[in-house]
């Protein structure tokens, strides 16, 4: 079933107060998700959505995935290990997005695992391309679901989630052909909020950032994100799946990573690509939050396109949680 691909029967239309959600639970405060006047200065006419936003759309295909395309999996036991975003344009409030989902690969891992990589190409109300991403996704088919797992889930999770939750088309569905995309990276025009090329050199560092995250933080991501799984809020469940706690959400981290990215960068819309290979979970204690330190460098430069890339690091109780995270942007 390789290549075979499908069109979620819905567009996703990006929301002003969604962006900001978005923004404080990945607590990215750059005032481009925030202010409408300051996204107009840095030429865009609706608020900026960060980085991982794409995230919200990205969960609603995937479920349609594996409940009609690619069954047999328990989705509470799928695991993303990676995750690739190529930005052609930055998301903005009022779009109205296009989701493209193509199973891009299949292969089985040592130990039966299988890996699962789903191709997303997003576009919006014009048929221009906004974003390309790839995920890897890690399961076991045909594992019969432990049936006091599947009572306790039943009993917590929240409602609205399945079979309950109805339908929904546009009024008038578009007949649009998927769009093309060249094996090239998107052409991202120079910035002028990002960093002077020339101001910049391979060894630098980003100033380090420490993100805490608490339960709450990881019960907000759950609702604002659509992702319902309780590995991320029951410490029942967790305990059940033999989990040492509650891990925060990998879209959680990777989007703070972002924000961290960014920050130094000054112009969100000036990232090409991002991504990242998730290594190991972070666990959320009840009663203290988890610190991630980010830290950063400049990995390499290209001087003909003004373009950069960040090899970026981020541990947690002395482990790295990310085994590979880059993220190519465009210097001024």
């Amino acid at each position: 079933m390789v290549g075979h691909h499908y069109r979620v029967d819905d567009y996703y239309e990006v929301g002003r107060e969604k962006v900001r959600e978005y923004a404080r639970a990945v607590q990215d405060y750059h005032p481009v998700h925030w202010d409408e006047d300051k996204a107009l200065e840095f030429g865009h006419d609706g608020l900026v959505a960060p980085l991982t936003f794409i995230s919200l759309v990205g969960i609603l295909a995937q479920r349609r995935l594996f409940e009609t395309v690619v069954t047999g999996y328990d989705l509470s036991q799928i695991m993303q290990t990676d995750q690739v975003l190529e930005f052609h344009r930055p998301i903005k409030a009022g779009d109205q997005l296009v989701c493209d989902v193509f199973l891009h690969s299949f292969r089985r891992a040592p130990g039966g695992a299988d890996l699962i990589v789903t191709k997303n190409i997003v576009t919006d109300q014009n048929d221009e391309l906004v974003q390309t991403t790839y995920t890897t996704l890690a399961g076991r088919s045909n594992v019969e679901i432990d049936e006091s797992i599947a009572a306790t889930i039943k009993d917590i999770l929240m409602h609205g989630i399945g079979d309950e939750e109805p339908d929904h088309v546009p009024r008038s569905a578009p007949n649009i052909p998927v769009k093309q995309v060249d094996a090239a990276l998107p052409v991202v025009p120079p910035s002028k909020h990002a960093p002077n090329f020339a101001d910049v050199s391979v060894g630098d560092e980003l100033p380090p950032r420490t993100v805490r995250l608490t339960r709450g933080d990881l019960v907000n991501y759950a609702g604002v994100s659509g992702d319902a799984n309780p590995i991320h809020w029951s410490d029942e469940v967790a305990k059940m799946v033999e989990m040492e706690n509650v891990v925060a959400h990998g879209m959680l981290t990777m989007g703070l990573g972002g924000g961290f990215i960014t920050s130094w960068l000054g112009d969100p819309g000036a990232v090409k690509d991002y991504s990242v290979r998730f290594t190991s979970p972070v666990y959320v204690d009840p009663h203290k939050a988890a610190e991630i330190e980010f830290t950063g460098k400049i990995k390499s430069m290209d001087e003909e396109t003004k373009t950069a890339v960040i090899a970026m690091v981020a541990m947690c109780g002395g482990r790295r949680i990310f085994g590979r995270a880059t993220a190519k942007v465009q210097l001024a």
